[in-house]
């Protein structure tokens, strides 16, 4: 077979879904077998990439016990992923799980959590039509802020949620994770206010409930924020 035989006969396979091509001679004859034993030739990985979009239960999967960064030796009890409609308008994303996320495995169920549900309820939703997540999987000691290094390692799997989801509006809930999302440095009293284009969706930054918790007067600001986002979330 010439040179443009050969690329000719890869454009075909590249067509048809082939990941590529195998020197075995099983490959040659593979045409008389069934689609299942097609997809058995093909290297590890490569099916799930042919057969089967991404969703959160293989995001989560791929996640695993996770030990990409030193949180996992710093004692945190259990990753904490996400909870939610895997098909949500509306996305919440905080900073990382503190003391009862890392206990009960699920983000935003201490004081701050309770705030937020009354935050979400305050616009019509339930916790059930919302999707919620953080930057950081585990929880940082002491409830202290993720290190440079904590974010890169675990914000490809945020990326991978938010894809799989695709909301129409995200809320970045405080300084760290509007700046983690945005990539800027400025503090979130700057950031609030404004819609932002990301990934697909409208970026809303607010502050976090558990700033809220400590300054009750800025749920005035908060409330302001949450309109803008239910005018995104009506809008055709």
């Amino acid at each position: 077979m010439d040179r443009d035989q050969l690329t000719e006969h890869l454009r075909f396979a590249a067509e048809l879904g082939v990941a590529g091509v195998s020197r075995d001679p099983a490959w040659r004859t593979q045409g008389a077998q069934g689609a299942g034993s097609r997809l058995q030739m093909l290297p590890t990985g490569s099916q799930n990439l042919l057969t089967t979009p991404e969703t959160l239960p293989i995001v989560r999967t791929d996640l695993g016990d996770c030990t990409r960064c030193k949180l996992h030796a710093l004692g945190r009890k259990q990753i904490v992923f996400g909870v939610g409609n895997p098909s949500a308008d509306l996305m919440f994303v905080g900073e990382a799980p503190g003391r009862d996320e890392d206990i009960q495995g699920e983000p935003f169920v201490g004081r701050a959590g309770q705030l937020l549900t009354k935050i979400i309820e305050a616009i019509g939703l339930t916790r059930d039509d919302v999707y919620i997540a953080n930057v950081i999987k585990c929880r940082p000691p002491e409830n202290r802020n993720p290190e440079q290094d904590e974010v890169e390692t675990c914000e490809p799997f945020l990326f991978r949620q938010i894809d799989v989801i695709k909301p129409r509006v995200i809320v970045a809930l405080g300084t760290f994770a509007a700046r983690a999302l945005l990539r800027t440095l400025d503090p979130i009293s700057r950031l609030r206010g404004r819609v932002y284009d990301y990934r697909g969706a409208k970026l809303i930054p607010t502050f976090h409930p558990a700033y809220l918790l400590r300054n009750p007067s800025s749920k005035r600001e908060v409330w302001e924020d949450m309109k803008l986002v239910r005018k995104l979330l009506t809008e055709n």
